[in-house]
């Protein structure tokens, strides 16, 4: 792949990690208190989503497709929008600072209903902000692809994610350091655009010349 769509794609799993990360410790806390009677059912679809958002990434951040990335966008970024509906339509639209004092039942008896609200507000914000990062990075991907098949590369699908490049740049390894193209794989060479360094350039179209 080449540099910037390595570090960008970094990226995202990392702040994908930490906010996925963020909302499995809070519905953990919730779960310590509230389980196995209480809020039940969005607790435990909290954990499962947050979980496995996680272990998803780990698996793909070193390997994966195309088609796979594809699925595995679409369908996260799907359990996150329901996670961001459902916690909004628990909190709602509550002032939490104005809950000072109020309590909210526990299994073990009563915690404050205004730290749960703040908690609750976290969960739902970082649920819609993982949906949106999903939905923006599953775009790029379709782009991505689509930009590689204009290559010639029809089967970009199957290949190893490595091998998409980002905007303006040809498909297939890259140089760490210098963003220069490195030999293609199984020989592979764009139709009609020549590399230089890692920049598509539109060919020259060279004019016969005719002796008399």
């Amino acid at each position: 792949m080449t540099v910037r769509f390595g570090n960008y794609r970094l990226a995202f799993y990392v702040i994908v990690f930490l906010l996925s990360g963020t909302v499995l410790g809070l519905t953990a806390h919730f779960a310590s208190i509230f389980l196995p009677k209480l809020h039940h059912d969005f607790i435990i679809f909290s954990l499962v989503v947050s979980s496995l958002t996680i272990f998803v990434h780990l698996l793909s951040i070193q390997w994966a497709q195309p088609r796979t990335e594809a699925v595995q966008l679409f369908i996260l970024g799907t359990l996150w929008l329901a996670m961001g509906a459902w916690a909004t339509d628990i909190i709602g639209h509550v002032q939490c600072d104005g809950l000072g004092g109020q309590r909210i039942p526990t299994k073990d008896g009563n915690a404050s209903y205004r730290d749960y609200c703040y908690e609750m507000t976290v969960i739902e914000a970082f649920s819609w902000m993982n949906f949106a990062l999903f939905v923006i990075a599953f775009a790029i991907l379709l782009s991505l692809i689509t930009q590689a098949q204009r290559f010639g590369r029809y089967l970009i699908w199957r290949e190893p994610i490595r091998e998409l490049p980002w905007f303006g740049e040809v498909p297939g390894y890259y140089n760490t350091h210098t963003g220069v193209p490195a030999q293609y794989p199984g020989g592979y060479m764009p139709y009609g655009y020549p590399a230089t360094g890692g920049q598509m350039v539109q060919p020259v179209t060279q004019v016969p010349v005719t002796t008399v």
